[in-house]
């Protein structure tokens, strides 16, 4: 047995097409009136080089819209994937990528979509039985069908699991394979994936804006719909656990990961816990969250990290993103990973050649969907067709795609490379077989893109998943496109110029709308939002303190610029008010110590510095990269509030004028935010952080305000813009019929507690919150969160304003400061002091 595939494959996808082809009836049409097309899609004609009647019906009603109507619709799609922050990341990027999703969707007819699913079915189930031999009895590697080497050679393959018997049954929960269409016609498998499958979440965002922006065509296509496949993904997980309503978690490396907006997509979707390895911890036989009322247990892991990552104890020592003793836990059945750890060993190339003769004595019957002729070169037969070939194929890792020795991080064309770095090759080749593959060079059929106005043929791979459920598997209708931008692509990733598609598969008959809702009304009813993760707390908190600061930071601009603005500006009155602004800026971190000179230029600083830590676009962009790791929690309008202020100051601001318009539209934007929190959110553990966050922030703030404008020789200047900064000119004037006077507004800034604005007001709100938190310990104490909030309430509730002087309000400064690390210390743990033993109580 060697590791050929192309004798027991037949042809490989590089067979060509006869160069003659029929018109293309009403497909031609509609080329010929929207694109002048260079080319004909291959995905137009079918194997009998007749247009596949998919596409002639798309037409059909494609053809109807007008040429603006056409260009309303795909800017509409484009604004909604700005407007949502669906991104991604290229291997190497530090900053995310707005999603390139393709205008036109991919068409398959549902009679080839079901051998295709025949196909996918098969090829899961045989992987599946393999990776049970594999790291169990083992009987193919000893009765040789397949190499011990071509496993053993794997980073992948996990010694520490070999003998565990997967908590749930099954090595894979989900099963992806990316396929692409040969010139001929027929489908072939290029790669399998069965560590952590990427892209179902990008399929279903995909689905999402696709079907809003031709809403009408994609119902007359009759699509089939992607949430019965969700839905039975969520319910196997479900009944993979030990109890009947389980905990479910999907596992990140975090927020710079390449798709961690795919994994923040999946966890709203299916209504699962997003959660690192830091919010985890092993205690007993099970894995707990971290979470602001104590451990929850924890049963069910989708894993989006690799597996070497997943336990510093057993696995990579050097990872920083997995559970210490978790690989134990799963050893004793505590909780189900999907996939299993070591599942990723079947992704090595090394194993293609081996598997038609494994389906065979596994399954019994031939593979349905053939592979890309591949042959490992770590047997003598196969390394020797390799080199007699070597101009031909392409040249790949055994165990990555990355060629070992090569500085490219894809095939090795060795017809491509000079005459010494060939002869390096086949040296590398010779000396250690192991790690090298030899395929055929692929070549892709290639579907319509719209481009510049035009349609154009691009080649494109179509990766097709399956999730495993009590009665089979099942697969979704569609998957995830990816479109290469140059014709002569031999392989398509998510990186320059590649663009991903919406994959519509396509019937005669009306689908019904499926959504993931409960359809019948045994549901345990519930009014508790779940366990809320340390870490979901902790940026919660701090995003409300970003958005407060930046708020109180374009307030000051505003008062700045209104200084300088004031036709009786000169006056030594104004002048002192307005060097008081800029000393705080200044102490803030919104402006540099050199700018303090240059006059009005200090508000356009103070707004747009990139290099000032406290500018209001540098506090905005943290508060953006906080709510980055919140996606699964914010609704997409205030996602949508945050982007949109962001991207506001990233504009250039020309004039004075524009820098008052711009910091007041900001401050619009971030009522519209607050609007939301406090309407749309649930009251639960995260409104509250989220709002205690803001509330801290701002009780700072305006004790501070306080201390530096209502000072004890305070001019009506400065009183003035301090009744400004904290939005109080009206209620000022409503009350007393006199000018600012010290004693009025002091009262009004620091101690009423009738004033959303004032110091006294958000003591009172804390105080309400942290009552309504969990106890985290059981010895009857208050604990030092609420010690501290009390004392200060207590405090200000018996002050007068007669006695805040300067020494009375930054003593009151100093205790709200330590009030706020107290809050985070207490809830936000980190290290080994996040893991409490004690019982505990509250809302979670």
């Amino acid at each position: 047995m060697d590791g050929r595939s192309g004798q027991d494959q037949g042809a490989s996808p590089a067979a060509g097409r006869p160069a003659a082809r029929p018109p293309l009836r009403r497909a031609a049409q509609w080329a010929r009136d929207y694109a002048r097309l260079p080319g004909i899609p291959d995905e137009f004609l079918g194997a009998d080089g007749q247009p596949r009647p998919v596409w002639t019906r798309f037409a059909d009603t494609f053809a109807a819209l007008a040429p603006t109507d056409i260009d309303r619709r795909f800017a509409s799609a484009d604004r909604h994937l700005r407007e949502a922050g669906v991104t991604y990341r290229s291997p190497g990027d530090n900053a995310e990528r707005s999603w390139p999703l393709s205008h036109l969707p991919l068409l398959i007819d549902e009679a080839e979509w079901a051998q295709l699913s025949q196909g996918i079915i098969q090829r899961a189930e045989l992987l599946e039985r393999v990776l049970q031999d594999i790291y169990g009895e083992g009987r193919l590697v000893a009765s040789g069908a397949l190499p011990a080497a071509a496993v053993a050679g794997s980073s992948e393959y996990l010694r520490p699991v070999c003998g565990i018997k997967p908590p749930g049954g099954r090595f894979l929960s989900v099963y992806a394979a990316d396929i692409g269409r040969g010139p001929d016609g027929r489908w072939w498998v290029l790669s399998d994936r069965t560590q952590a499958p990427s892209g179902m979440g990008y399929a279903l965002e995909n689905r999402l804006v696709q079907s809003r922006a031709f809403s009408s065509i994609y119902k007359s296509m009759n699509a089939e719909r992607l949430a019965p496949f969700f839905e039975a993904f969520r319910d196997a997980l479900r009944a993979s656990a030990d109890r009947d309503e389980p905990r479910i978690g999907v596992l990140t490396p975090g927020s710079f990961s390449e798709t961690y907006f795919e994994h923040a997509t999946l966890a709203r979707y299916l209504g699962f816990l997003l959660v690192e390895g830091d919010d985890l911890a092993v205690s007993g036989d099970r894995v707990h969250i971290r979470t602001v009322a104590g451990l929850k247990r924890v049963d069910v892991l989708l894993r989006r990290l690799d597996s070497n990552s997943l336990d510093p104890l057993e696995l990579d020592a050097a990872s920083r993103l997995g559970v210490a003793g978790l690989m134990d836990v799963v050893r004793k059945g505590g909780v189900v990973i999907a996939n299993m750890p070591g599942s990723g060993v079947l992704e090595a190339r090394a194993l293609l050649g081996f598997l038609p003769s494994l389906s065979r004595r596994v399954l019994g019957e031939d593979l349905k969907i053939p592979h890309i002729a591949t042959w490992w070169c770590g047997q003598k037969s196969a390394r020797d067709e390799v080199l007699s070939r070597l101009d031909e194929l392409a040249i790949e890792g055994a165990y990555g795609r990355a060629v070992p020795g090569f500085a490219s991080s894809g095939p090795l064309l060795a017809g491509e490379l000079s005459a010494a770095e060939r002869e390096r090759l086949r040296a590398a080749i010779v000396q250690r077989g192991i790690d090298y593959v030899g395929q055929e060079v692929v070549r892709l059929s290639t579907t319509p893109v719209w481009e510049n106005g035009r349609i154009a043929p691009r080649p494109f791979v179509l990766r097709v998943f399956a999730a495993a459920t009590p009665d089979g598997w099942t697969v979704m209708p569609g998957g995830f496109c990816r479109i290469a931008d140059k014709l002569d692509a031999r392989a398509v990733s998510m990186g320059d110029g590649a663009s991903a598609a919406d994959v519509w598969v396509v019937g005669d008959k009306a689908v019904a709308a499926r959504s993931l809702l409960p359809g019948s009304d045994n549901v345990r009813i519930r009014r508790i939002a779940g366990v809320l993760p340390s870490r979901a707390a902790d940026n919660l908190f701090w995003l409300g303190r970003y958005l407060e600061r930046a708020e109180a930071t374009l307030r000051l601009i505003r008062a700045l610029a209104a200084q300088h603005r004031d036709p009786g500006k000169g006056s030594p009155a104004q002048l002192n008010t307005a060097e008081r602004i800029q000393r705080l800026l200044l102490s803030w971190g919104a402006i540099a110590q050199t700018s303090r000179t240059q006059g009005a230029r200090v508000a356009d600083e103070a707004l747009q510095a990139e290099d000032q830590f406290g500018s209001a676009l540098s506090l905005l962009k943290s508060a953006q990269r906080t709510a980055v790791s919140l996606r699964e929690r914010l609704s997409p309008d205030a996602w949508q509030v945050i982007t949109e202020m962001s991207n506001r100051l990233a504009q250039d601001v020309d004039d004075d004028d524009a820098v008052v318009s711009t910091a007041e539209l900001l401050l619009e934007k971030l009522a519209s935010f607050a609007g939301l929190a406090q309407e749309n959110m649930n009251r639960a553990a995260g409104w509250r952080f989220l709002d205690m966050g803001r509330r801290a922030e701002r009780a700072i703030n305006s004790a501070r305000f306080a201390r530096q404008f209502g000072y004890d020789e305070a001019t009506p200047e400065d009183l003035d813009v301090l009744l400004t900064l904290v939005d109080c000119q009206i209620t000022y004037r409503s009350r007393y019929l006199i000018g600012p006077s010290l004693a009025p507004i002091r009262d009004l800034v620091v101690l009423d507690l009738y004033n959303p604005r004032s110091v006294a007001f958000q003591i009172e709100v804390l105080n309400e919150h942290i009552a309504g938190l969990p106890v985290l310990k059981e010895n009857g104490l208050i604990e030092r969160p609420q010690r501290l909030a009390i004392s200060l309430g207590a405090r200000l509730t018996a002050a007068e304003a007669a006695h805040l002087d300067g020494r009375t309000l930054f003593a009151l400064e100093q205790d709200l400061l330590n009030l706020a690390e107290a809050i985070g210390q207490h809830y936000f743990p980190h290290g080994p002091n996040a893991t409490r033993p004690e019982k505990l109580t509250g809302l979670a």
